[in-house]
């Protein structure tokens, strides 16, 4: 075999093997992902809804996911947070890495909900 037939094998045999990774991630850790974030989001809503010093972060962090472009944060805010409001805010995050759908479609009438949070924490 060539050396440049060798060199296609491996990159052949690199992309089916990143594939079948990609593939078993999909298909075994995303749901968990998924559910571990949808835990986490109905876990931070009624903070970001309640008047904490740490309600106003959590909301802007929702927010931030709901439209980034309307909503920056400044991520240095998440220290404000309790241990566990920040890894909810992980879940949350890393749910919404590969979203099955926008961030407030999880929630029944989300949109009114992200609009009131925007309203109030802007």
């Amino acid at each position: 075999m060539s050396s440049n037939e060798n060199n296609r094998k491996e990159m052949q045999d690199r992309m089916a093997a990143r594939l079948a990774a990609q593939r078993m991630f999909i298909e075994t850790e995303l749901p968990v992902i998924r559910q571990r974030g949808q835990a986490a989001l109905f876990r931070l809503l009624p903070v970001a809804l309640s008047d904490t010093g740490q309600s106003s972060v959590v909301a802007r962090f929702l927010l931030g996911l709901y439209n980034g472009k309307r909503f920056p944060m400044d991520m240095t805010e998440l220290r404000r947070l309790d241990r566990a409001l920040l890894v909810d805010c992980l879940a949350v995050l890393e749910m919404d890495h590969q979203p099955e759908m926008e961030i407030h479609l999880y929630v029944e009438n989300g949109g009114t909900l992200f609009e009131e949070l925007a309203d109030r924490f802007q």
